[in-house]
Protein backbone atom coordinates (compact mmCIF):
# COMPACT_ATOMS: atom_id res chain seq x y z
CA UNK A 1 0.00 0.00 0.00
CA UNK A 2 1.40 3.39 -0.98
CA UNK A 3 2.32 5.99 1.61
CA UNK A 4 -0.48 8.29 0.45
CA UNK A 5 -3.07 5.58 0.95
CA UNK A 6 -1.69 4.78 4.39
CA UNK A 7 -1.91 8.43 5.29
CA UNK A 8 -5.57 8.58 4.25
CA UNK A 9 -6.39 5.42 6.25
CA UNK A 10 -4.59 6.67 9.34
CA UNK A 11 -6.28 10.07 9.04
CA UNK A 12 -9.71 8.43 8.66
CA UNK A 13 -9.17 6.20 11.68
CA UNK A 14 -7.90 9.14 13.71
CA UNK A 15 -10.90 11.24 12.70
CA UNK A 16 -13.28 8.40 13.56
CA UNK A 17 -11.66 7.81 16.97
CA UNK A 18 -11.84 11.52 17.75
CA UNK A 19 -15.51 11.51 16.77
CA UNK A 20 -16.13 8.31 18.80
CA UNK A 21 -14.39 9.80 21.85
CA UNK A 22 -16.71 12.82 21.76
CA UNK A 23 -19.72 10.54 21.29
CA UNK A 24 -18.87 8.20 24.14
CA UNK A 25 -18.21 11.10 26.53
CA UNK A 26 -21.83 12.21 26.07
CA UNK A 27 -23.29 8.76 26.82
CA UNK A 28 -23.97 7.83 30.42
CA UNK A 29 -24.96 4.19 30.05
CA UNK A 30 -22.98 0.95 29.73
CA UNK A 31 -19.73 0.84 27.80
CA UNK A 32 -19.94 1.68 24.10
CA UNK A 33 -17.48 0.14 21.64
CA UNK A 34 -16.23 1.55 18.33
CA UNK A 35 -18.60 0.71 15.46
CA UNK A 36 -20.44 -1.99 17.48
CA UNK A 37 -21.76 0.48 20.04
CA UNK A 38 -23.57 -1.23 22.92
CA UNK A 39 -24.20 -4.49 21.04
CA UNK A 40 -21.46 -6.44 22.88
CA UNK A 41 -23.12 -5.61 26.21
CA UNK A 42 -26.55 -6.59 24.89
CA UNK A 43 -25.20 -9.94 23.71
CA UNK A 44 -23.31 -10.54 26.95
CA UNK A 45 -26.43 -9.91 29.05
CA UNK A 46 -28.94 -11.57 26.74
CA UNK A 47 -30.05 -13.94 29.53
CA UNK A 48 -30.42 -11.31 32.26
CA UNK A 49 -31.35 -8.29 30.15
CA UNK A 50 -33.96 -6.78 32.47
CA UNK A 51 -31.79 -6.99 35.59
CA UNK A 52 -28.86 -5.54 33.63
CA UNK A 53 -30.96 -2.58 32.48
CA UNK A 54 -32.26 -2.07 36.03
CA UNK A 55 -28.68 -2.06 37.37
CA UNK A 56 -27.63 0.50 34.77
CA UNK A 57 -30.57 2.73 35.67
CA UNK A 58 -29.81 2.56 39.40
CA UNK A 59 -26.26 3.72 38.69
CA UNK A 60 -27.44 6.60 36.49
CA UNK A 61 -30.28 7.95 38.66
CA UNK A 62 -33.02 6.56 36.42
CA UNK A 63 -31.96 7.61 32.89
CA UNK A 64 -29.08 6.85 30.54
CA UNK A 65 -28.30 7.03 26.84
CA UNK A 66 -26.52 4.46 24.72
CA UNK A 67 -25.74 3.89 21.07
CA UNK A 68 -26.63 0.70 19.19
CA UNK A 69 -24.36 1.46 16.20
CA UNK A 70 -21.43 3.84 16.67
CA UNK A 71 -21.37 5.02 13.06
CA UNK A 72 -21.28 8.69 12.01
CA UNK A 73 -24.62 9.82 10.61
CA UNK A 74 -26.49 7.07 12.45
CA UNK A 75 -25.34 7.17 16.06
CA UNK A 76 -26.97 10.50 16.95
CA UNK A 77 -30.31 9.60 15.40
CA UNK A 78 -31.55 6.10 14.64
CA UNK A 79 -28.76 4.47 16.65
CA UNK A 80 -29.30 6.49 19.83
CA UNK A 81 -31.47 4.96 22.57
CA UNK A 82 -32.53 6.79 25.73
CA UNK A 83 -33.41 4.35 28.50
CA UNK A 84 -35.42 5.65 31.46
CA UNK A 85 -37.65 4.67 34.37
CA UNK A 86 -37.92 8.13 35.95
CA UNK A 87 -41.66 8.75 36.63
CA UNK A 88 -41.31 12.37 35.45
CA UNK A 89 -39.92 11.22 32.11
CA UNK A 90 -42.56 8.51 31.77
CA UNK A 91 -45.36 11.05 32.25
CA UNK A 92 -43.71 13.34 29.72
CA UNK A 93 -43.39 10.60 27.07
CA UNK A 94 -46.67 8.80 27.70
CA UNK A 95 -48.90 11.81 28.32
CA UNK A 96 -47.56 15.39 28.19
CA UNK A 97 -45.85 15.00 24.76
CA UNK A 98 -47.81 11.94 23.64
CA UNK A 99 -47.90 12.97 19.96
CA UNK A 100 -44.12 13.30 19.85
CA UNK A 101 -43.59 9.69 20.97
CA UNK A 102 -45.56 7.25 18.78
CA UNK A 103 -44.77 3.57 18.41
CA UNK A 104 -42.97 4.52 15.24
CA UNK A 105 -42.08 2.95 11.88
CA UNK A 106 -39.80 0.18 13.18
CA UNK A 107 -42.39 -1.28 15.58
CA UNK A 108 -45.10 -1.01 12.92
CA UNK A 109 -42.93 -2.77 10.33
CA UNK A 110 -42.12 -5.67 12.67
CA UNK A 111 -45.76 -6.41 13.54
CA UNK A 112 -47.36 -5.36 10.24
CA UNK A 113 -47.80 -8.86 8.80
CA UNK A 114 -49.50 -10.22 11.92
CA UNK A 115 -51.36 -7.24 13.40
CA UNK A 116 -51.79 -4.97 10.39
CA UNK A 117 -52.96 -1.51 11.44
CA UNK A 118 -54.75 -2.80 14.52
CA UNK A 119 -55.07 -0.77 17.71
CA UNK A 120 -51.80 -2.04 19.23
CA UNK A 121 -49.77 -1.48 16.07
CA UNK A 122 -51.01 1.89 14.86
CA UNK A 123 -50.55 5.59 15.55
CA UNK A 124 -52.35 8.81 14.66
CA UNK A 125 -55.91 8.89 13.36
CA UNK A 126 -55.99 5.14 12.71
CA UNK A 127 -55.30 4.50 16.38
CA UNK A 128 -57.69 7.22 17.58
CA UNK A 129 -60.64 5.78 15.63
CA UNK A 130 -60.13 2.25 16.97
CA UNK A 131 -59.44 3.47 20.50
CA UNK A 132 -62.72 5.39 20.61
CA UNK A 133 -64.74 2.37 19.49
CA UNK A 134 -62.94 0.02 21.86
CA UNK A 135 -63.18 2.45 24.80
CA UNK A 136 -66.96 2.58 24.48
CA UNK A 137 -67.19 -1.21 24.54
CA UNK A 138 -64.83 -1.72 27.46
CA UNK A 139 -66.96 0.50 29.68
CA UNK A 140 -70.11 -1.61 29.22
CA UNK A 141 -71.26 -4.00 31.93
CA UNK A 142 -72.20 -6.57 29.27
CA UNK A 143 -68.54 -7.02 28.31
CA UNK A 144 -67.66 -7.54 31.97
CA UNK A 145 -70.44 -10.11 32.19
CA UNK A 146 -69.17 -11.84 29.06
CA UNK A 147 -65.62 -12.01 30.44
CA UNK A 148 -66.89 -13.42 33.74
CA UNK A 149 -68.89 -16.08 31.92
CA UNK A 150 -65.94 -17.26 29.83
CA UNK A 151 -63.52 -17.20 32.77
CA UNK A 152 -65.80 -19.00 35.23
CA UNK A 153 -66.56 -21.74 32.71
CA UNK A 154 -62.87 -22.32 31.97
CA UNK A 155 -61.97 -22.36 35.66
CA UNK A 156 -64.66 -24.72 36.90
CA UNK A 157 -65.01 -27.05 33.92
CA UNK A 158 -61.35 -27.30 32.92
CA UNK A 159 -58.66 -25.85 35.20
CA UNK A 160 -59.97 -27.10 38.55
CA UNK A 161 -60.61 -30.69 37.36
CA UNK A 162 -57.02 -30.82 36.01
CA UNK A 163 -55.64 -29.60 39.34
CA UNK A 164 -57.83 -32.01 41.31
CA UNK A 165 -56.63 -34.90 39.16
CA UNK A 166 -52.99 -33.85 39.67
CA UNK A 167 -53.51 -33.58 43.44
CA UNK A 168 -55.07 -37.06 43.60
CA UNK A 169 -52.25 -38.56 41.51
CA UNK A 170 -49.55 -36.54 43.32
CA UNK A 171 -48.39 -35.39 39.89
CA UNK A 172 -46.73 -32.12 38.91
CA UNK A 173 -48.33 -29.62 36.52
CA UNK A 174 -46.79 -26.90 34.37
CA UNK A 175 -48.96 -24.12 35.72
CA UNK A 176 -47.66 -21.57 33.22
CA UNK A 177 -48.80 -23.77 30.33
CA UNK A 178 -52.22 -24.33 31.92
CA UNK A 179 -52.69 -20.60 32.49
CA UNK A 180 -51.62 -19.76 28.93
CA UNK A 181 -54.20 -22.21 27.61
CA UNK A 182 -56.90 -20.90 29.93
CA UNK A 183 -56.36 -17.24 29.05
CA UNK A 184 -56.11 -18.09 25.33
CA UNK A 185 -59.50 -19.82 25.45
CA UNK A 186 -60.94 -16.86 27.39
CA UNK A 187 -59.60 -14.11 25.14
CA UNK A 188 -60.67 -15.95 21.98
CA UNK A 189 -64.18 -16.23 23.42
CA UNK A 190 -64.23 -12.56 24.35
CA UNK A 191 -62.58 -11.39 21.11
CA UNK A 192 -64.61 -13.34 18.54
CA UNK A 193 -66.95 -15.70 20.38
CA UNK A 194 -65.19 -18.99 19.62
CA UNK A 195 -63.65 -21.36 22.15
CA UNK A 196 -60.51 -23.15 20.84
CA UNK A 197 -60.66 -25.51 23.86
CA UNK A 198 -56.91 -25.71 24.36
CA UNK A 199 -57.49 -26.44 28.08
CA UNK A 200 -59.79 -29.38 27.35
CA UNK A 201 -58.94 -32.78 28.92
CA UNK A 202 -55.69 -34.15 27.50
CA UNK A 203 -54.54 -30.60 26.60
CA UNK A 204 -55.09 -31.08 22.85
CA UNK A 205 -53.29 -29.17 20.15
CA UNK A 206 -55.42 -26.63 18.31
CA UNK A 207 -54.49 -25.68 14.73
CA UNK A 208 -55.46 -22.02 15.18
CA UNK A 209 -53.65 -21.73 18.53
CA UNK A 210 -50.53 -23.40 17.12
CA UNK A 211 -50.50 -21.16 14.06
CA UNK A 212 -50.96 -18.07 16.25
CA UNK A 213 -48.06 -19.15 18.49
CA UNK A 214 -45.77 -19.76 15.51
CA UNK A 215 -46.71 -16.41 13.97
CA UNK A 216 -46.03 -14.58 17.24
CA UNK A 217 -42.67 -16.29 17.73
CA UNK A 218 -41.60 -15.55 14.15
CA UNK A 219 -42.68 -11.90 14.53
CA UNK A 220 -40.67 -11.47 17.73
CA UNK A 221 -37.68 -13.04 15.92
CA UNK A 222 -37.55 -9.89 13.79
CA UNK A 223 -36.38 -7.88 16.81
CA UNK A 224 -33.17 -9.90 16.88
CA UNK A 225 -32.05 -9.01 13.35
CA UNK A 226 -31.53 -5.69 11.54
CA UNK A 227 -34.56 -4.68 9.51
CA UNK A 228 -32.70 -5.00 6.20
CA UNK A 229 -31.83 -8.63 7.02
CA UNK A 230 -35.31 -9.88 7.93
CA UNK A 231 -36.78 -7.99 4.98
CA UNK A 232 -34.31 -9.77 2.68
CA UNK A 233 -35.25 -13.13 4.26
CA UNK A 234 -38.92 -12.29 3.75
CA UNK A 235 -38.35 -11.45 0.07
CA UNK A 236 -36.35 -14.65 -0.46
CA UNK A 237 -38.71 -16.79 1.61
CA UNK A 238 -36.08 -18.00 4.08
CA UNK A 239 -36.06 -19.17 7.69
CA UNK A 240 -38.63 -17.85 10.17
CA UNK A 241 -40.08 -15.52 7.56
CA UNK A 242 -41.46 -18.57 5.74
CA UNK A 243 -42.95 -19.81 9.03
CA UNK A 244 -44.48 -16.39 9.62
CA UNK A 245 -46.08 -16.23 6.17
CA UNK A 246 -47.60 -19.72 6.46
CA UNK A 247 -48.81 -19.19 10.02
CA UNK A 248 -50.37 -15.80 9.29
CA UNK A 249 -52.13 -17.33 6.27
CA UNK A 250 -53.58 -20.07 8.50
CA UNK A 251 -54.70 -17.55 11.13
CA UNK A 252 -56.26 -15.30 8.47
CA UNK A 253 -58.10 -18.24 6.92
CA UNK A 254 -59.56 -19.29 10.28
CA UNK A 255 -60.68 -15.76 11.19
CA UNK A 256 -62.07 -15.15 7.71
CA UNK A 257 -64.39 -18.13 8.18
CA UNK A 258 -65.44 -16.85 11.62
CA UNK A 259 -66.17 -13.37 10.26
CA UNK A 260 -68.13 -14.72 7.30
CA UNK A 261 -70.30 -16.88 9.55
CA UNK A 262 -70.82 -14.04 12.04
CA UNK A 263 -71.91 -11.63 9.31
CA UNK A 264 -74.51 -14.14 8.11
CA UNK A 265 -75.79 -14.63 11.66
CA UNK A 266 -76.04 -10.91 12.34
CA UNK A 267 -77.77 -10.35 8.99
CA UNK A 268 -80.27 -13.10 9.82
CA UNK A 269 -80.89 -11.52 13.20
CA UNK A 270 -81.52 -8.12 11.61
CA UNK A 271 -83.93 -9.58 9.08
CA UNK A 272 -85.90 -11.21 11.91
CA UNK A 273 -86.17 -8.00 13.84
CA UNK A 274 -83.49 -9.00 16.37
CA UNK A 275 -85.38 -12.12 17.50
CA UNK A 276 -82.92 -14.77 16.32
CA UNK A 277 -81.82 -16.76 19.37
CA UNK A 278 -78.61 -18.00 17.71
CA UNK A 279 -76.97 -14.57 18.01
CA UNK A 280 -78.45 -13.55 21.32
CA UNK A 281 -75.18 -14.33 23.06
CA UNK A 282 -72.92 -12.63 20.51
CA UNK A 283 -71.48 -10.11 22.98
CA UNK A 284 -67.88 -10.57 21.81
CA UNK A 285 -65.72 -7.68 20.60
CA UNK A 286 -65.81 -8.76 16.96
CA UNK A 287 -69.62 -8.63 16.86
CA UNK A 288 -69.61 -5.30 18.67
CA UNK A 289 -67.23 -3.77 16.11
CA UNK A 290 -69.39 -5.16 13.30
CA UNK A 291 -72.46 -3.43 14.73
CA UNK A 292 -70.60 -0.13 15.25
CA UNK A 293 -69.44 0.56 11.70
CA UNK A 294 -68.48 -0.64 8.25
CA UNK A 295 -65.14 -2.37 8.73
CA UNK A 296 -63.49 -4.46 6.04
CA UNK A 297 -62.95 -8.16 6.76
CA UNK A 298 -59.20 -7.52 6.99
CA UNK A 299 -59.73 -4.76 9.56
CA UNK A 300 -62.00 -7.03 11.61
CA UNK A 301 -59.35 -9.76 11.56
CA UNK A 302 -56.79 -7.30 12.86
CA UNK A 303 -59.20 -6.16 15.60
CA UNK A 304 -59.54 -9.74 16.83
CA UNK A 305 -55.81 -10.56 16.58
CA UNK A 306 -54.72 -7.39 18.37
CA UNK A 307 -56.93 -8.13 21.36
CA UNK A 308 -55.87 -11.78 21.46
CA UNK A 309 -52.17 -10.82 21.48
CA UNK A 310 -52.74 -8.20 24.20
CA UNK A 311 -55.05 -10.28 26.38
CA UNK A 312 -53.56 -13.76 26.35
CA UNK A 313 -49.95 -13.64 27.49
CA UNK A 314 -50.21 -10.67 29.86
CA UNK A 315 -52.67 -12.15 32.37
CA UNK A 316 -51.27 -15.68 32.25
CA UNK A 317 -47.70 -14.49 32.77
CA UNK A 318 -48.74 -12.25 35.67
CA UNK A 319 -50.58 -15.16 37.30
CA UNK A 320 -47.59 -17.47 36.88
CA UNK A 321 -45.35 -15.06 38.79
CA UNK A 322 -48.14 -14.50 41.34
CA UNK A 323 -48.52 -18.20 42.15
CA UNK A 324 -44.74 -18.57 42.42
CA UNK A 325 -44.44 -15.58 44.77
CA UNK A 326 -47.38 -16.69 46.92
CA UNK A 327 -46.00 -20.23 47.17
CA UNK A 328 -42.72 -18.82 48.50
CA UNK A 329 -44.39 -16.33 50.89
CA UNK A 330 -46.65 -18.42 53.18
CA UNK A 331 -47.68 -15.42 55.31
CA UNK A 332 -49.11 -13.70 52.21
CA UNK A 333 -50.83 -16.92 51.16
CA UNK A 334 -52.52 -17.24 54.58
CA UNK A 335 -53.80 -13.66 54.38
CA UNK A 336 -55.25 -14.26 50.91
CA UNK A 337 -57.03 -17.47 51.95
CA UNK A 338 -58.26 -15.82 55.16
CA UNK A 339 -59.75 -12.97 53.10
CA UNK A 340 -61.39 -15.43 50.67
CA UNK A 341 -62.99 -17.30 53.58
CA UNK A 342 -64.14 -14.10 55.29
CA UNK A 343 -65.80 -12.73 52.16
CA UNK A 344 -67.51 -16.03 51.34
CA UNK A 345 -68.64 -16.56 54.95
CA UNK A 346 -70.25 -13.14 54.88
CA UNK A 347 -71.94 -13.58 51.48
CA UNK A 348 -72.80 -17.32 51.57
CA UNK A 349 -72.90 -18.06 55.28
CA UNK A 350 -70.35 -19.55 57.67
CA UNK A 351 -72.46 -22.60 58.63
CA UNK A 352 -71.68 -24.67 55.51
CA UNK A 353 -68.28 -24.05 53.84
CA UNK A 354 -69.28 -26.46 51.06
CA UNK A 355 -71.40 -23.60 49.70
CA UNK A 356 -68.23 -21.58 49.23
CA UNK A 357 -67.01 -24.03 46.60
CA UNK A 358 -70.35 -24.75 44.93
CA UNK A 359 -70.60 -21.68 42.68
CA UNK A 360 -68.21 -19.26 40.92
CA UNK A 361 -67.44 -15.94 42.56
CA UNK A 362 -69.92 -13.12 42.01
CA UNK A 363 -68.83 -9.63 40.94
CA UNK A 364 -69.56 -8.34 44.44
CA UNK A 365 -67.40 -11.01 46.05
CA UNK A 366 -64.50 -10.36 43.70
CA UNK A 367 -64.72 -6.61 44.30
CA UNK A 368 -64.28 -7.18 48.05
CA UNK A 369 -61.00 -9.12 47.64
CA UNK A 370 -58.77 -6.11 48.29
CA UNK A 371 -55.78 -8.00 49.72
CA UNK A 372 -55.78 -10.36 46.73
CA UNK A 373 -55.81 -7.34 44.40
CA UNK A 374 -52.91 -5.86 46.38
CA UNK A 375 -50.93 -9.10 46.00
CA UNK A 376 -51.60 -9.15 42.25
CA UNK A 377 -50.53 -5.51 41.93
CA UNK A 378 -47.38 -6.20 43.93
CA UNK A 379 -46.62 -9.08 41.55
CA UNK A 380 -47.01 -6.80 38.54
CA UNK A 381 -44.76 -4.20 40.17
CA UNK A 382 -41.94 -6.70 40.49
CA UNK A 383 -42.67 -8.82 37.41
CA UNK A 384 -44.60 -6.75 34.84
CA UNK A 385 -45.92 -8.83 31.96
CA UNK A 386 -44.30 -6.46 29.44
CA UNK A 387 -40.95 -5.53 31.05
CA UNK A 388 -39.71 -2.99 28.48
CA UNK A 389 -41.41 -0.81 25.86
CA UNK A 390 -40.16 1.80 23.43
CA UNK A 391 -41.24 4.91 21.55
CA UNK A 392 -40.01 6.71 18.45
CA UNK A 393 -38.98 10.38 18.79
CA UNK A 394 -40.63 12.56 16.13
CA UNK A 395 -39.01 15.92 16.97
CA UNK A 396 -36.09 17.09 19.12
CA UNK A 397 -37.13 17.29 22.77
CA UNK A 398 -35.86 17.57 26.33
CA UNK A 399 -37.08 15.19 29.03
CA UNK A 400 -37.96 16.69 32.44
CA UNK A 401 -34.64 15.48 33.91
CA UNK A 402 -32.78 17.53 31.29
CA UNK A 403 -31.90 14.70 28.88
CA UNK A 404 -31.90 15.80 25.23
CA UNK A 405 -33.56 13.32 22.85
CA UNK A 406 -33.03 14.01 19.12
CA UNK A 407 -35.58 13.33 16.39
CA UNK A 408 -35.26 9.86 14.88
CA UNK A 409 -33.90 8.29 18.06
CA UNK A 410 -35.90 6.07 20.39
CA UNK A 411 -36.89 6.10 24.05
CA UNK A 412 -37.08 2.79 25.91
CA UNK A 413 -38.96 2.96 29.19
CA UNK A 414 -38.16 0.10 31.51
CA UNK A 415 -41.34 -0.99 33.29
CA UNK A 416 -39.37 -3.73 35.04
CA UNK A 417 -36.91 -1.20 36.46
CA UNK A 418 -39.63 1.31 37.39
CA UNK A 419 -40.91 -1.08 40.05
CA UNK A 420 -37.45 -1.75 41.50
CA UNK A 421 -36.06 1.72 42.25
CA UNK A 422 -35.40 2.67 45.89
CA UNK A 423 -35.92 6.33 45.04
CA UNK A 424 -39.52 5.53 44.06
CA UNK A 425 -40.58 2.55 46.20
CA UNK A 426 -38.28 2.83 49.22
CA UNK A 427 -35.54 0.66 50.69
CA UNK A 428 -37.76 -2.45 50.61
CA UNK A 429 -38.49 -2.09 46.86
CA UNK A 430 -37.29 -5.64 46.10
CA UNK A 431 -39.52 -7.22 48.76
CA UNK A 432 -42.89 -8.78 47.94
CA UNK A 433 -45.13 -6.77 50.28
CA UNK A 434 -48.81 -6.41 49.23
CA UNK A 435 -49.46 -4.12 52.21
CA UNK A 436 -47.88 -1.22 50.32
CA UNK A 437 -51.10 -1.15 48.23
CA UNK A 438 -53.47 -0.94 51.22
CA UNK A 439 -54.75 1.81 53.48
CA UNK A 440 -53.38 2.00 57.02
CA UNK A 441 -56.26 -0.11 58.37
CA UNK A 442 -55.89 -2.63 55.50
CA UNK A 443 -59.52 -2.19 54.47
CA UNK A 444 -59.07 -0.35 51.18
CA UNK A 445 -56.97 -0.83 48.05
CA UNK A 446 -54.97 2.32 47.34
CA UNK A 447 -53.55 2.54 43.80
CA UNK A 448 -50.22 4.21 43.16
CA UNK A 449 -49.53 6.87 40.56
CA UNK A 450 -49.72 5.34 37.06
CA UNK A 451 -46.28 6.74 36.14
CA UNK A 452 -44.67 4.93 39.07
CA UNK A 453 -46.62 1.73 38.40
CA UNK A 454 -46.62 1.35 34.61
CA UNK A 455 -47.62 -2.32 34.28
CA UNK A 456 -50.84 -1.28 32.50
CA UNK A 457 -49.15 1.52 30.53
CA UNK A 458 -50.28 5.10 31.20
CA UNK A 459 -51.61 8.20 29.48
CA UNK A 460 -53.87 7.97 26.42
CA UNK A 461 -52.67 4.41 25.73
CA UNK A 462 -53.42 3.10 29.22
CA UNK A 463 -54.74 -0.47 29.04
CA UNK A 464 -58.47 -0.52 28.30
CA UNK A 465 -58.73 -4.03 29.73
CA UNK A 466 -57.17 -3.21 33.11
CA UNK A 467 -60.36 -3.81 35.11
CA UNK A 468 -61.17 -6.95 33.11
CA UNK A 469 -57.63 -8.22 33.72
CA UNK A 470 -58.00 -7.78 37.48
CA UNK A 471 -61.41 -9.46 37.32
CA UNK A 472 -59.96 -12.46 35.48
CA UNK A 473 -56.85 -12.74 37.66
CA UNK A 474 -58.78 -12.47 40.95
CA UNK A 475 -61.27 -15.08 39.76
CA UNK A 476 -58.55 -17.55 38.77
CA UNK A 477 -56.28 -16.92 41.76
CA UNK A 478 -59.12 -17.05 44.28
CA UNK A 479 -60.65 -20.19 42.82
CA UNK A 480 -57.32 -22.04 42.87
CA UNK A 481 -56.04 -20.92 46.30
CA UNK A 482 -59.38 -21.64 47.96
CA UNK A 483 -59.08 -25.29 46.92
CA UNK A 484 -55.35 -25.97 46.59
CA UNK A 485 -51.97 -25.26 48.11
CA UNK A 486 -49.26 -25.05 45.47
CA UNK A 487 -45.53 -25.62 45.88
CA UNK A 488 -42.68 -25.42 43.37
CA UNK A 489 -41.65 -28.93 42.31
CA UNK A 490 -38.29 -30.04 43.76
CA UNK A 491 -35.39 -29.21 41.47
CA UNK A 492 -37.41 -26.86 39.26
CA UNK A 493 -35.61 -23.61 38.40
CA UNK A 494 -37.67 -20.45 37.99
CA UNK A 495 -35.92 -18.12 35.54
CA UNK A 496 -36.96 -15.29 33.28
CA UNK A 497 -37.18 -15.86 29.56
CA UNK A 498 -35.82 -13.00 27.49
CA UNK A 499 -38.81 -12.01 25.40
CA UNK A 500 -41.16 -9.06 24.93
CA UNK A 501 -43.33 -10.80 27.52
CA UNK A 502 -41.86 -11.93 30.85
CA UNK A 503 -42.41 -15.68 30.51
CA UNK A 504 -40.75 -18.20 32.80
CA UNK A 505 -37.99 -19.86 30.80
CA UNK A 506 -38.69 -23.41 32.00
CA UNK A 507 -42.38 -23.05 32.73
CA UNK A 508 -43.67 -23.38 36.30
CA UNK A 509 -43.68 -26.97 37.56
CA UNK A 510 -45.86 -27.12 40.66
CA UNK A 511 -47.00 -29.69 43.19
CA UNK A 512 -50.74 -29.54 43.90
CA UNK A 513 -52.09 -30.28 47.38
CA UNK A 514 -55.69 -30.10 48.69
CA UNK A 515 -56.39 -26.99 50.76
CA UNK A 516 -57.38 -27.55 54.39
CA UNK A 517 -59.80 -24.74 55.23
CA UNK A 518 -60.49 -25.93 58.79
CA UNK A 519 -57.93 -23.62 60.49
CA UNK A 520 -59.36 -20.60 58.66
CA UNK A 521 -62.94 -21.57 59.52
CA UNK A 522 -62.01 -21.99 63.19
CA UNK A 523 -60.30 -18.60 63.12
CA UNK A 524 -63.41 -16.95 61.63
CA UNK A 525 -65.69 -18.57 64.18
CA UNK A 526 -63.42 -17.57 67.05
CA UNK A 527 -63.34 -14.00 65.79
CA UNK A 528 -67.14 -14.03 65.50
CA UNK A 529 -67.57 -15.39 69.03
CA UNK A 530 -65.16 -12.78 70.38
CA UNK A 531 -67.11 -10.00 68.69
CA UNK A 532 -70.42 -11.31 70.02
CA UNK A 533 -69.04 -11.60 73.57
CA UNK A 534 -67.60 -8.08 73.61
CA UNK A 535 -69.95 -5.71 75.54
CA UNK A 536 -71.45 -2.81 73.66
CA UNK A 537 -70.20 0.65 74.58
CA UNK A 538 -72.93 3.19 75.17
CA UNK A 539 -72.40 6.62 73.67
CA UNK A 540 -71.75 9.48 76.07
CA UNK A 541 -74.84 11.52 76.88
Amino acid sequence: MEAGTWAVVVAAVAAYMAWFWRLSRGLSGPRVWPVLGSLPGLVQHAQDMHEWIAGNLRRTAGTYQTCIFAVPGVARRGGLVTVTCDPRNLEHVLKARFDNYPKGPFWHAVFRDLLGDGIFNSDGETWVAQRKTAALEFTTRTLRTAMSRWVSRSIHHRLLPILEEAAAAKAHVDLQDLLLRLTFDNICGLAFGKDPETLAPGLPENAFASAFDRATEATLNRFIFPECLWRAKKWLGLGMETTLARSVAHVDQYLAAVIKARKLELAANNSNGGKCDTVATHDDLLSRFMRKGSYSDESLQHVALNFILAGRDTSSVALSWFFWLVSTHPAVERKIVRELCAVLADSRGAHDPALWLAEPFTFEELDRLVYLKAALSETLRLYPSVPEDSKHVVADDYLPDGTFVPAGSSVTYSIYSAGRMKTVWGEDCLEFRPERWLSADGARFEPHDSYRFVAFNAGPRICLGKDLAYLQMKNIAGSVLLRHRLAVAPGHRVEQKMSLTLFMKHGLRMEVHPRDLAPFIDELRAAGADTAARPATAPCA
